[in-house]
């Protein structure tokens, strides 16, 4: 690999070990956890209300060690010391399960530093500082979230309303129940700490609640009445969508249909699973092209410059081929969902299977998921740093 050295701006991701300080039980399938952090990494882990860190561990999987990685949100406004995460149970999986079972205070895990673009466009940057809000004007924030979606929510939730007296912050939050409902006392007592401006609407699909209305999945039609009665779409200044796709993907279009400018709607997409595994991850060697045939891929990452071939047969992702010669390279779920492993591409053509992380403006500016993104032209040419 021909490596060069230049200076980057840009604070470098990177997975640190830390110390679990506390698991606390939210429900029956999920646990707060939170991470001790050292004075000496304090700026490493700043971070803005919405993001999230990838964790990072060795598991016994069918009797043999395996790194697993897994992606969650951070789920409390910006603490000194501490980094906080909620973890739930996925169905088969490996990581989630392990967090829920075994997890406890004093065991040490990889946390890379945070990340992520689901963050308030109303400029609460670094140590999360809400005064930068304009707090002359009423400013009134508005979230549906779905399950485990409710994780960076409730952080730029408690965010948003300590920023003073004139916001106001309105959930709708699903669940299949009462008991599935996480920070269930925390949003109590958000709503006795600011009974005016915070608002918290249950909808239970498999439990019966007094309204019809907070009843049942939310579909177009209870949608449609709960943005029509509940709230006034046009008195917000900026949604927050976070969930699996299918409810994510309804209340975009449902948004879109009321005349919401795209600009005020941030979302996040929760998916379930464990993430796959890219091949160079796990040292499976790619077959060398018998006709000689090989991509270019160059890129860069914390001022470094790196090149590897990638044999046209093998269809691989600019990540499978990059991780062959730089383990560092990030990334986490591999899955086109969290968007740790995004670059931008400075030279060449690709074409991404899945995206649902960027935005348009990310797109339109070049940033590819490296996980999802295959040459399309014979060099390529990413920037990690970007």
């Amino acid at each position: 690999m021909a490596v060069t050295f230049a200076p980057t701006n840009k604070r470098r991701t990177a997975f640190h070990e830390l110390t679990v300080a506390e698991v606390r039980r939210l429900t029956e399938d999920a646990v707060e956890v939170t991470f001790a952090v050292p004075a000496d990494l304090a700026g490493k882990y700043d971070y803005v209300p919405g993001q999230y860190v990838a964790l990072r561990t060795t598991l016994d999987i069918d009797g043999e060690p395996k790194e697993v990685r897994r992606s969650y949100s951070i789920c409390a406004e910006p603490r000194p010391g501490e980094i906080r995460v909620a973890i739930k149970r996925d169905l088969g999986g490996v990581f989630s399960s392990w967090a829920n079972e075994s997890l406890k205070a004093g065991d040490r895990l990889d946390v890379m530093s945070p990340m992520g673009q689901f963050i308030s466009k109303h400029e609460m940057t670094e140590l999360n500082h809400p005064e930068k809000i304009d707090t002359a004007t009423q400013n009134t924030f508005v979230a549906v979230a779905a399950g485990s979606g409710i994780t960076p929510v409730i952080a730029i939730a408690r965010s948003v309303l300590a920023a003073g007296e004139n916001v106001r912050f309105d959930l709708i939050y699903a669940n299949k129940a009462a008991m599935d409902v996480m920070f269930l006392e925390d949003l109590a007592d958000l709503k006795d700490r600011y009974p005016a401006r915070f608002a918290v609407h249950h909808v239970l699909s498999r439990e019966q609640r007094i309204s019809p209305l907070l009843s049942g999945r939310i579909d177009a039609e209870k949608l449609q009445t709960l943005l029509g009665g509940v709230l006034r779409t046009e008195d917000v200044d900026e949604w927050f969508l976070c969930g699996p796709f299918e409810l994510v993907q309804l209340c975009r279009d449902t948004l879109a249909e009321r005349g919401v400018p795209a600009e005020k709607i941030r979302f996040e997409l929760f998916s379930t699973g464990e993430p796959t595994r890219p091949e160079g991850q796990t040292g499976r060697p790619v077959r060398p092209a018998d006709n000689g045939e090989n991509y270019t891929i160059s890129f860069r990452l914390d001022g470094l410059q790196g090149t590897v071939e990638s044999p046209t047969h093998a269809r691989e992702s600019l990540l499978n081929a990059a991780l062959r010669v730089r383990p560092d390279v990030p990334f986490a779920c591999a899955g086109g969902v969290c968007g740790t492993c995004r670059a931008k591409i400075v030279s060449g053509t690709v074409e991404m299977e899945e995206n649902y992380a960027l935005e348009p403006d990310e797109l339109a500016k070049g940033y590819v998921l490296t996980c999802q993104a295959r040459p399309t032209s014979d060099a390529v040419s990413v920037d990690y740093d970007a």
